[in-house]
């Protein structure tokens, strides 16, 4: 089947590839890429053949709105494009409407896998009309690992299940660091990736991110002294907390697992200098000087 891919970064580029590994024909557009098929994005579109495939893996926010919106003024009545970007799922389904009164089909796909998706494929929750994501599944499944593809809804319902994805991980990747500082500052001389070694097996708290982190502490050491406490987010969890509450959803764990992403960027935390003042005035706790 025939594609094109507009994004060639981390995860652009070895999708890509692995379609390729799979038989289908991936023209490719980026403007940063050099191995890029195409100069343009009208160059790309009359690579291909109607009716046509556009894949955005791109960062969310201007970046796709900018493209989708030069491809409906680009594409041919018919043709599809997909977002597989972390975008929020309202913007796609507000895209779905402008492509339909164009008469282009839009399909959001929420991807996980990572760098890891070229060799052991992305999971895909897909969200969009029936008619374009039939004619698409042959690039889907090639994608996905075996049962690692679902048109789980309407367009939205694709990035709205990724969304939600990525807060419950802001959660798992929070429980694992809490309880390895726990570890880590124990009065026993523990091996920490030892024991993210042995969990892997047979611990009900096994999982990929524990295979990751056990990676990671090989690689850099128990005490990781090349990496700083400093942990960035991009949306998804603060998305997902903002639809738990218009939803009337507690979720205390994904929201204090954002929090704590906040607190990771504070060199000083000025919240901390007011509680340690009112301990001194109410209760004459020491304080520590700067």
């Amino acid at each position: 089947m025939q594609l094109g891919m507009i994004g060639l970064g981390r995860m652009g580029g070895n999708m890509t590839i692995r379609l390729e590994q799979h038989g289908h024909d991936v023209k490719t557009y980026d403007r940063h890429s050099e191995t890029r098929s195409a100069t343009s994005l009208e160059e790309l579109r009359d690579q291909l053949e109607a009716p046509r495939a556009f894949w955005l893996m791109i960062p969310a926010g201007p970046p796709t709105e900018d493209t989708f919106r030069q491809l409906l003024e680009l594409a041919d009545a018919g043709d599809t494009i997909v977002d597989g970007g972390n975008s929020n799922f309202h913007d796609s389904q507000r895209r779905h409407k402008d492509a339909q009164a164009n008469g282009i089909n839009f399909v959001a796909a929420g991807v996980s896998g990572g760098i890891w998706g070229l060799r052991n494929g992305y999971c895909l929750m897909v969200g969009g009309d029936d008619e374009p994501v039939q004619r698409l599944e042959p690039v889907f499944t090639a994608l996905a690992p075996e049962d690692g593809y679902a048109h789980v809804g309407p367009s939205g319902a694709g990035h709205f299940t990724k969304m939600v994805h990525n807060g419950i991980e802001y959660g798992l990747m929070q429980s694992y660091a809490e309880g390895f500082e726990v570890m880590a500052k124990s009065e026993f001389d523990l091996d920490l990736k030892e024991i993210a070694g042995i969990w892997r097996y047979g611990s009900v708290v096994r999982s990929w991110l524990l295979e990751l982190l056990r990676d990671a502490l090989e690689k850099e050491g128990n005490d990781l002294p090349h990496i700083k406490g400093y942990v960035d987010d991009s949306g998804e969890g603060r998305w997902t907390i903002e639809e738990a509450i218009a939803e009337d959803v507690p979720v205390p764990a994904i929201t204090a697992a954002l929090y704590a992403r906040f607190a990771s960027r504070q060199e000083e935390s000025f919240a901390a200098k007011i509680t340690a003042a009112l301990r001194n005035e109410f209760g004459g706790h020491a304080v520590k000087a700067e």
